[in-house]
């Protein structure tokens, strides 16, 4: 039966990816994916779908509502109020066509760590890509990839930033949004450099293979290139000044990094995404035409993006409960090596089974975080090692910020964009995490 269930588990996963790929929408294909662990590990089916999963979505659900709606409609008055175009244009001019590449990433990292959704970030961040992909005739495949780095790989995971995947493991090591010291820095600092080096490298291995421009002739691909033509004609319109327009980012962050000292890091990152939806409203009230369908829009996009990220979890769940993965759990604790090795390939290996980093933490730190907490290992090393941890194996295909930013944002296929965005954000984050264990481990 263990076999079975080993079997099971693994094909669920790869049929969670593969159904994925094909375009069938993730709360579908996670439903599908956990009738075959129950059904293949001896579970009752209708315990594991209406017991299970449902535990585990809304769970999921009640847990992190708030900071999803908060700063779903934080990006979307970012948006509305031209404050994302503005610093997006601002970027580009300043590094140009010929760094490209650098200036996607950039923009997208900037607004990312300054608490916008990602979904958000890549819709903002697209057309200003498109422009600059198109004037410098590189390959439109790695605009994806450009903004899945920038988006997802250093941002979410560094010491004091406000997305998800920093704050959950303050609920579960009692730490602060700042834990793992400059360690948590460096690595950091190396995951953008070596993968923007390497992104960089790709494109100009494609381009000088003959590849140019050439975006997919899909109608979803000629709206958006539509869109990215309006927006170079109206580049002169009046925009935010940029110090305005980076100002709720910036005190988003401040907010969060002190605030979390005194109180709840969860609670910290509300008020401060709070205070950057007031201030980006009153600063730029100008720009804001429609404050309450602005809101009713911004909690659409939360809902949707915390109904995706709920249906993994959900998956993940039902998962926890097969006699396989008690087994993996038992292996990755007794593995040979620090102790931060398993929780490290743990929170790696469950990411990815939920293909999703806050969804993959939200299932793996209750489980891991007493064990190792019990055996005196620094909450801050293990904070930060989780953090990094869920940026590698979640960018699976089947990841909802990956699914989106390649076929509904850029229009794109997985065959044809989806190589780079695994190499930056799976292979480059990975080596990373393994250099951040050996580090942590030894000072």
């Amino acid at each position: 039966m263990e076999i079975i269930s080993f079997i099971g588990l693994i094909a669920a996963l790869a049929l969670l990816v593969y159904l994925t790929m094909k375009g069938i929408h993730i709360i579908v294909a996670a439903l599908i994916s956990s009738v075959v662990i129950a059904v293949t590990g001896g579970l009752n089916l209708e315990t594991a779908l209406l017991d299970n999963y449902m535990t585990g979505f809304t769970g999921y659900f009640a847990s992190w509502f708030l900071v999803f709606l908060l700063g779903a409609i934080f990006g979307k008055f970012m948006h509305e109020t031209k404050s994302a175009e503005s610093i997006a244009q601002w970027i580009k001019k300043k590094f140009g066509v010929k760094r490209a590449v650098f200036a996607v990433v950039a923009a997208a990292a900037v607004m990312t760590y300054g608490g916008v959704s990602l979904f958000v970030v890549g819709f903002a961040v697209y057309p200003i890509a498109v422009s600059l992909f198109r004037a410098a005739n590189l390959p439109h495949r790695f605009i994806p990839a450009a903004l899945i780095f920038g988006s997802i790989s250093f941002t979410m995971t560094a010491p004091g930033s406000p997305e998800i995947q920093n704050i959950i493991p303050t609920e579960f090591f009692g730490t602060t949004p700042t834990a793992g010291g400059w360690i948590g820095v460096l690595c950091s600092l190396l995951i953008m450099i070596a993968g923007g080096l390497y992104l960089g490298s790709m494109v100009k291995k494609a381009v000088a293979g003959g590849e140019e421009f050439s975006p997919p002739k899909s109608v979803l691909e000629k709206e958006k290139e539509e869109a990215a033509a309006a927006v170079e004609e109206n580049e002169s319109q009046a925009l935010p000044n940029i110090v305005v327009a980076i100002l709720p980012l910036f005190l988003v962050i401040v907010l969060l990094n002190i605030l979390g000292q005194f109180m709840n890091p969860t609670t910290a990152l509300l008020i401060a995404l709070i205070v950057g939806i007031a201030v980006s409203c009153l600063t730029m009230l100008k720009f804001l035409k429609e404050f309450w369908s602005s809101m009713a829009a911004g909690t659409q996009n939360a809902l949707v993006a915390l109904a995706n990220t709920c249906a993994v979890v959900g998956f993940g769940s039902v998962a926890a409960e097969v006699s396989a993965f008690d087994t993996l759990i038992t292996g990755l604790v007794n593995l040979p090596g620090p102790p931060l090795l398993g929780l490290a390939i743990g929170v790696t290996v469950i990411c990815g089974i939920t293909g999703s980093a806050s969804g993959g933490l939200g299932i793996a730190l209750p489980i891991l975080a007493p064990i190792y907490l019990a055996q005196g290992v620094d909450p801050g090393a293990m904070h930060r090692i989780s953090a990094l941890a869920s940026g590698g194996l979640d960018s699976l295909p089947h990841n909802g910020v990956v699914v989106t930013t390649v076929r509904a944002i850029c229009g794109e296929t997985h065959s044809r964009a989806y190589k780079p965005v695994f190499l930056v954000s799976i292979i480059v984050p990975s080596i990373v995490l393994v250099l951040a264990i050996v580090l942590y481990s030894l000072i």
